[in-house]
Formats: structure tokens, C-alpha cells, sequence
């Protein structure tokens, strides 16, 4: 089966590992500060917070940003469900702004009609949580336009995104936000087996996410009550175990080495993708103008009136692991209970009855690409 996204792990990374196994540190050592380093090299952010995963990096997020019980998030509906779950975490009330057809993003004219009507009733969100999906950037000079204008906080979800760039600054510099959120799981541009980070300029932000994600427990002399007794810890807030172990760190320290490298590929094969499927009826969700993306995922829309199901099955059964990025997150029964139902937000759902996302990670052959190419010709009409 040629998988729809796979990691790339080199020896180099394989012996990263191995040093932390044969160090004194399995954890709470010298990786995850490197690790963090590299991140804010990488991104040209002032902070970055390492934790277990991308959505513990937005539980903690909205945290910092003071999201709590009664407060008002929106995100997209075509996303994981991790971007809404961490408000929902918070205590919060979680809404959906639907997305552009074309891209899957959201839709920054329909964020305006809603902030217009959520003024006049006085219900604004405290955060705005855009997602990146497959890579490609949102449109996020409106969004910061809006947020200024509106009074909101934004939080990027770009667990697609690392190594993708906006507007000539990289995704993570928080240009146009005040926190940015990636994901290192293994089908995502680099890995730490599981993991996430924050990114942020804000440094306060920063330290209350360092804090949140290790029990708000501090050892820090500067920030407790008997900092002349060296054994001394104190808890300020209730916390979370969140931290990200060395062995994680470690590989994400080597997997940085690789990362433009792995980008550059991934536009490679995108671009390959699209010469050889330009006469099929179908169309891509593609960059926006502004951007450079990370290529996470290639996802095409098909005709409206094909049967996905049946294309699905004939491209899984050809060998072609295909899958479909995401179910709208309002359609989940989980969400069915908050009040949620088919038919609020009616782009995200006909985005959906349309997508299939074929295979692209660095590994894959020019050959493969064309028996997956030959195989949709042969199931979709020019």
C-alpha cells in the first residue's frame, strides 16, 4: 500500500535517539531546550514551548490567553478535532466559521459577517484559532486586521505548517497572531514520535504555557516564596503534565537538519501532481498567493456528481492509500450534543463531500505518482 503520508527517519536521527538512551537524561534534560532553540531559529520567534502533543500545545495556549468557562472560541470546521477540543477543555463555548470552498480555510468575508452580528449581541469570541489546513496558509493579514478591529486573540493552528512561510516571514513568527501551534506527529512535515510546541513573542504568554505544561509547578528562585532553600519547588496554578521527553526532542533536534530539504520535496512532488492531473475534472486546494506552503497533504476536490466512496475504494484496492482530511468537525456526534447540525455551515459540508487526499511524503518515486496519476485517470472522466 503506498501510504498517504509516512515519516522519514534517517540514521542520523536513529543515532540522535540512541545518545539520549545512553545519556543521564531521559527526560527534563538538555534536548528540549535545544529543541526549542532550533524551533525559534527556525520560525523567528522570541519563545517556543515544547509539549506531548499539538493539542496540548492549544489547551495551554488558550489557557495563557485567559480562555475560561462562559468565554467564546471559533475555529474551522474542517479540521481534527483537537482545534475545538482545547477550548472546549477550557471551559469555553466553541463556534465555527465556515471555509472557502476552493481551500478548506477559513473564510475571512464570512468571519466578518459573524463578528458584525456577534457585536450587535454582544457575543465576540475571546480567540480565533485558524487552521492551516494541509499547509497552506489562511489568509492571516485580514484575520490580524479583524482581530485588532474586533478585540480577539489568534491562535494559528499550524500543525500542518512547519516550514512554510507567509507574507516573507516563516509560519511560527507570529506575525500576524499571538500564539502559533505545530504538531511533530510521524505523518506531519518532521516528527518527535508524538509532540507539539507553541510558538509565541509574548514572553509572559510563554511563561505561563511553561508553566501550565509541567503541574504549574516552578523551581524558578525568581518566582517563588523561599527561593534560599535549594530543594524548594512550589506550585502557582493547576497545571498539566505536558512535557515532551528528551528522546522526543532529540529526534525533532535532528529532524530540523532535514526540514527545508523535506519542504522543498513535498512542493517537488505537489507541482508533479499537478502537471499530471491538469486535464482530469477535478480541482486542487492549492496555496494562496502570499505564501509558501509545507505541502502536509495534497487533497483535490472531485466532480460534484462522482461517487467518492466508490473511488476511494477502487484507489485503496489499486494499492493507493487515499484518505479523506477532515470530517467537519460540527457534523460529530460529540458536537450533534453542544447543538451543532448538518447544515450550519454548508461550504465546509460540501467541501467535504468532495475531497479525497492522495499520497505525498518526501519518500515517494516520480513512479509511483504515475500509477497513482494512471490509476485516477482510469477512474474519473476528462
Amino acid at each position: 500500500m503506498i501510504q498517504y503520508g509516512k515519516q522519514h527517519i534517517c540514521q542520523d536521527d536513529i543515532d540522535a535517539v540512541v545518545n539520549v538512551l545512553q545519556s543521564d537524561f531521559l527526560t527534563q534534560g538538555p534536548q528540549v531546550p535545544l529543541f526549542e532553540s532550533r524551533l525559534c531559529q527556525f520560525t523567528q520567534a522570541q519563545h517556543a514551548v515544547a509539549v506531548n502533543s499539538a493539542t496540548s500545545a492549544l489547551h495551554i495556549a488558550s489557557l495563557a490567553l485567559g480562555v475560561d468557562k462562559g468565554d467564546i472560541v471559533w475555529t474551522s470546521p474542517i479540521t481534527f478535532v483537537a482545534s475545538s477540543n482545547s477550548a472546549l477543555y477550557c471551559g469555553a463555548v466553541v463556534d465555527f466559521v465556515d471555509v472557502e470552498l476552493a481551500t478548506g480555510n477559513m473564510d475571512m468575508a464570512k468571519l466578518r459577517l459573524k463578528l458584525v452580528d456577534a457585536k450587535r449581541k454582544g457575543l465576540l469570541p475571546k480567540v480565533v484559532i485558524p487552521v492551516h489546513l494541509a499547509g497552506h496558509c489562511c489568509d492571516m493579514k485580514s484575520l490580524a486586521q479583524l482581530a485588532e478591529e474586533y478585540g480577539f486573540k489568534v491562535i494559528e493552528d499550524a500543525s500542518h505548517c512547519i516550514g512554510a512561510s507567509y507574507d516573507d516571514s516563516p509560519v511560527g513568527s507570529c506575525q500576524y497572531s499571538d500564539i502559533t501551534v505545530f504538531s511533530f506527529h510521524p505523518v506531519k512535515i518532521i516528527t518527535t514520535a508524538e509532540g507539539g510546541a507553541a510558538t509565541t513573542n509574548d514572553a509572559v504568554l510563554a511563561k505561563s504555557m511553561q508553566l501550565l505544561r509541567s503541574h504549574g509547578v516552578t523551581r524558578d528562585e525568581l518566582h517563588t516564596e523561599h527561593s534560599d532553600e535549594p530543594w524548594y519547588y512550589e506550585q502557582q496554578v493547576l497545571g498539566f503534565n505536558y512535557r515532551m521527553t528528551e528522546l522526543q526532542a532529540a529526534l525533532g533536534v535532528s529532524q530540523f537538519k532535514q526540514l527545508t530539504q523535506l519542504v522543498s520535496r513535498r512542493n517537488i512532488l505537489a507541482d508533479y501532481y499537478s502537471e499530471r492531473l491538469k486535464t482530469l475534472n477535478i480541482d486542487f486546494v492549492a496555496p494562496c498567493e502570499d505564501s509558501y506552503s509545507a505541502w502536509h497533504l495534497m487533497i483535490i476536490l472531485l466532480p460534484k456528481d462522482i461517487d467518492r466512496k466508490a473511488i476511494f475504494d477502487q484507489l485503496r484496492e489499486a494499492g493507493i492509500g487515499v484518505n479523506v482530511h477532515y470530517i467537519p468537525v460540527h457534523t460529530q456526534p460529540y458536537y450533534g450534543q453542544l447543538g451543532f447540525k448538518v447544515g450550519d455551515f454548508p461550504a465546509s459540508e460540501a467541501f467535504y463531500q468532495r475531497i479525497i487526499t492522495l499520497p505525498l511524503h518526501p519518500q515517494l518515486e516520480f513512479a509511483q505518482l504515475d500509477y497513482i496519476c494512471e490509476q485516477l485517470k482510469s477512474f474519473i472522466p476528462r
